[in-house]
């Protein structure tokens, strides 16, 4: 189910965004007066079709729902008739040609403008960035953060959300930025400016940084009371319910939630003899902790969750919207700052400075689709947006067989006042595809890796 609630998903954000990405080409190639044979939603055989009659464009669906392709009538890809001479491809003026190329990646980022304007205005609900404890040698303890500090902003930038704050600071971190400043109103109610100073060689791996940074959520002491049991857990196994309170363990007290979690952790497939109250009566239970490995670990697990009070939530929670007009300068912000950490990332790891295993494959993809639309319809919109700002700036970068090559090509005719001859296209577009597939196998295999290691 999970495999198939992933690849639904990834299917879903795969196949809209790649739509749009040809909708744009296909769009921009009827309005400048070149003939469109077939614009296609999938690939593979075909589903179903509609022509209005032979002169006209066939809309197509296929079998395959990842992307899509537009075929216009071009004399470098077939015969043409001499009616349709007029609308061919490689007819129109360069500018013409650089227009329809162009707009496949840009209505990837307009679509992640829009996209993100939606989150602004449908509003989520998050944590508040409030520090928890602070460990010793970590970049945060070196800046004078302590437990309680509440971040307000990043670098000037609003951070009303644990989200927004570490997307902020993770960003510029691996931007290169060396010092990040991040205000902060303590919990004494003054406000104050911590300078977090980051080494290059701290921020190559996203999670050597994570390390290294040492921002901790803050998380109150809970009384161990069950909030939630699984099906098909130990816990429901046992006999636990919810609003049991979880007096001691092999004799020892639990006086809170997470000395509990520890005990049942340290103890996969071990019987755990329990005192529990419930409903003012004390009773034995014994319980016995599933065998879960998690990052090389082996570890227990039980399948309960804890009683968190609603008046606690609701005071470490927070809700963020934006009306409708004041979501479009922040929107356009966003979807601009993604683009520009995406090319200075792409640019580090090209000069080394940056490791490679930032690079995200189809899996991780999938991944981040099935774990986002798990959380939420804001938060699988937001992916939506990250993608497609991904792949509108993948596209534009200057390599053959790509957009931006062909864009290069015909800024080039541009400048000369003639087409770069179909020779030397040829032989620099088989060094694009074999850069590209190279970065791909690259990028398959640090998703296998990471699903092995």
């Amino acid at each position: 189910m999970d495999l198939l609630h992933t690849l639904f998903y990834f299917a879903i954000a795969i196949g809209v965004l790649v739509s749009i990405h040809e909708f744009g080409h296909f769009w921009v190639a009827r309005k400048v007066g070149v003939k469109v044979l077939r614009f296609s939603i999938g690939f593979g055989k075909v589903l179903w079709s509609y022509q209005k009659n032979p002169n006209t464009t066939e809309y197509v669906l296929s079998a395959i729902p990842l992307g899509g392709y537009v075929k216009m009538v071009d004399e470098r890809e077939g015969e043409v008739s001499d009616a349709d001479l007029p609308y061919a491809f490689n007819r129109k003026s360069v500018w013409a040609r650089i227009a329809i190329v162009a707009a496949g990646p840009l209505f990837n980022l307009i679509l992640a403008i829009a996209l993100f304007w939606s989150v602004l205005v449908i509003g989520e609900t998050g944590i508040k960035p409030i520090l928890g404890s602070v460990a010793p040698s970590t970049l945060v303890s070196a800046a004078g953060f302590a437990e309680g500090d509440q971040i307000l902003s990043v670098n000037g930038k609003l951070t009303p959300t644990w989200t927004a704050a570490m997307s902020s600071i993770f960003a510029a971190a691996l931007e290169g930025e060396e010092s990040i400043k991040v205000a902060v109103k303590t919990i004494d109610d003054q406000e104050s400016v911590r300078l977090l100073t980051v080494a290059a060689s701290d921020a190559q791996k996203p999670e050597v940084l994570y390390e290294r940074l040492g921002f901790k959520p803050w998380t109150p002491k809970l009384k161990p009371i069950v909030g939630k049991v699984l099906p098909d857990s130990s816990a429901l196994a046992s006999g636990l319910q919810a609003g049991d309170l979880i007096i001691s363990a092999d004799g020892a007290i639990m006086e809170d939630w997470l000395q509990w979690v520890d005990t049942v952790k340290i103890n996969p497939n071990v019987a755990i003899k329990l005192i529990i109250e419930r409903d003012g009566v004390q009773l034995p239970i014994i319980i016995t902790p599933k065998e879960v490995i998690t990052e090389q670990k082996k570890v227990g697990k039980i399948g309960a969750s804890v009683m968190v009070p609603d008046a606690l939530i609701k005071s470490v929670s927070v809700e963020y919207a934006l009306s409708p007009m004041e979501a479009i300068p922040v929107a356009l912000e966003m979807t601009w700052s993604y683009a520009t950490t995406t090319l200075k990332m792409m640019g580090r790891m090209f000069v080394g400075s940056a490791s490679v295993e930032n690079l995200s494959g189809p899996i991780s993809i999938a991944q981040y689709a099935g774990q986002s639309a798990t959380m939420g319809l804001v938060h699988f919109i937001k992916f939506m947006g990250l993608v497609s700002v991904s792949l509108g700036v993948l596209n534009l970068l200057p390599v053959p067989v790509l957009d931006g090559g062909y864009l290069l090509f015909f800024a080039l005719e541009a400048v000369r006042g003639r087409p770069v001859s179909e020779k030397v296209q040829a032989f620099f577009q088989k060094i694009g595809m074999t850069m590209l597939l190279s970065l791909m196998t690259l990028a398959m295999f640090l998703d296998v890796q990471r699903l092995f290691l």
